[in-house]
């Protein structure tokens, strides 16, 4: 495992209920029995691969903190390159509206929402029970009266041209790769939320031309990417009449990020 003593570290927090700060200035603390059998069975659940974020029930993203299960993927620092960029595209003050597709735990979505109070958001996913997930954590943030959910495919019976921002993070393996994940992940996060297919792009190449769609003229799109991604889905993209695309880099130095924004009505030529 990449992080053992980070995990066994979470793991005891929730375990005996105590903090980062408590471990740390008081280690010879003496566990009930109860907390040393919670403590176990939270080792044990490890020892099998089950996600952290699985076994306590939670995951911090940004500055949020989020309820995750089975039903949607664990949020990932990768992601919040998406939110960074948002942010600095979105002034504070600014009101926009936010369309956030494959919405999962709403990781992306509450996340801006959090920092921008005049912002609204609709999230969409095919899963009812994502959405069950997206739900509770926009209610627990105080962020529900800002966030309405939509069980759908993808834009699906949305109108055209509603929306100043359109996020995603879609699914973007190919279905050979799976199996070639950490066991964490192809063994406990949902394959919905992982196969992009043969190639990993399938949905990419619906999303291109959905996205604009309903993205306002000079709206925003920004499209999680697998590292290996950036061509391809840069020229979906561009096949598909936007503007202005860029690829942005994860901490990492990787290729992580797609934007693009929407050419004004009218044009007569919008591959050009």
């Amino acid at each position: 495992m990449d992080s053992p003593a980070i995990d066994a570290r979470l793991l005891l927090e929730v375990a005996a209920d105590v903090s980062r700060t408590q471990i740390v200035t008081d280690p010879y603390r003496a566990l009930t029995t109860d907390q040393k059998a919670r403590f176990d069975d939270y080792l044990s659940r490890r020892e099998l691969r089950e996600p952290v974020s699985h076994i306590i029930g939670r995951k911090g993203f940004w500055k949020i903190m989020l309820g995750v299960n089975r039903h949607v993927l664990t949020p990932r620092p990768d992601t919040e390159v998406i939110v960074d960029l948002v942010l600095a595209a979105f002034p504070e003050h600014r009101s926009f509206s936010l369309l956030d597709l494959g919405i999962g735990s709403g990781a992306i979505a509450l996340a801006i929402l959090a920092e921008r109070p005049q912002a609204e958001a609709l999230g969409v996913d095919v899963s009812e029970e994502a959405l069950a997930v997206a739900r509770d954590n926009a209610a627990n943030l105080g962020l529900d009266a800002q966030l309405a959910l939509l069980r759908g495919d993808w834009t699906q019976g949305l109108a055209d041209a509603s929306f100043d921002l359109v996020v995603s993070n879609p699914p973007y393996v190919s279905t050979a790769e799976i199996e070639t994940l950490d066991p964490e992940v192809k063994d406990h996060e949902p394959r919905l939320a992982l196969d992009g297919g043969q190639d990993g792009l399938d949905a990419y190449r619906r999303l291109a031309a959905e996205a604009l769609r309903v993205l306002k003229p000079d709206g925003l799109v920004a499209f999680e990417i697998g590292h290996t991604q950036a061509s391809a889905v840069s020229n979906l993209l561009e096949a598909a009449g936007a503007k202005d695309i860029r690829v942005h880099r994860d901490l990492a130095a990787r290729d992580r990020v797609v934007t693009a924004a929407k050419k004004p009505l009218g044009n007569p030529f919008p591959n050009r």
